[in-house]
């Protein structure tokens, strides 16, 4: 007899300095897709791959908050802010892995520019053995690793199959199509700096904070 579905908790994670509509609304997107109830934000502190957030992690955190309040898609966890050494996402992983027991499906969101790159992040084979990969893409958009080797490893985690991922624990990954929106959080820096104007590209509530806060003058 197949294992009865479980309910999939999922995870988004990134730097969010700032936070923006490229963020949120290819994540509702892929929750409709998948039928997420659910998704954790990681905000993440000393990010391995990228220079370090011009916001504090305190000014991000409360950005995020602000951005999320009032939708029940999403809540915050903020165990990664709080750590002071770089945010390696399968440290975070191997946690909430030992908080929700083994038979727990887990998912991590991530876009198609980041699993392309999946083989650079610190132990990423272990990390699909914690967790699935929920990738959003844009409708048609090649799905090709470097080298033949990764390619062999990605095509035989990939599956179609959204029951899959209550069944199993960890150990798929899920291309969704998703909208995409061309907002860059490093574009909006720009844009503030420069005083033009971001209304369309980031909640106002996130927009009046920064103000107030005069971020990224």
């Amino acid at each position: 007899m197949a294992n009865a579905p479980r309910s999939l908790q999922a995870f988004y994670g990134g730097t969010f300095d700032p936070i923006h509509y490229g963020h949120l609304k290819p994540v509702e997107a892929l929750a409709q897709v998948v039928g997420l109830s659910q998704v954790t934000i990681l905000p993440n502190n000393v990010p391995p791959h990228r220079p370090q957030p011009q916001a504090s992690s305190e000014q991000r955190k409360t950005m995020v908050e602000l951005a999320i309040a009032g939708n029940p898609l999403f809540r915050i966890d903020c165990r990664e802010l709080e750590r002071q050494t770089p945010s390696w996402t399968v440290d975070t992983f191997e946690a909430l892995r030992r908080e929700a027991g083994p038979q727990q499906p887990l998912a991590f969101i991530i876009g198609l520019d980041s699993l392309l790159s999946l083989p650079t992040w610190q132990r990423y084979t272990r990390l699909i053995e914690l967790c699935h990969l929920l990738v959003s893409r844009r409708p048609g958009y090649p799905v090709t690793m470097r080298e033949a080797q990764h390619q062999t490893w990605l095509e035989a985690h990939l599956t179609t199959d959204v029951a899959a991922l209550r069944q199993l624990p960890a150990g798929k990954i899920f291309l969704a199509d998703t909208p995409q929106y061309d907002i860059s959080a490093t574009d909006i820096r720009e844009r503030l700096a420069q005083h033009q104007p971001c209304d369309d590209l980031l909640p106002g509530p996130v927009l009046q904070y920064i103000l107030s806060q005069k971020l990224y003058r």
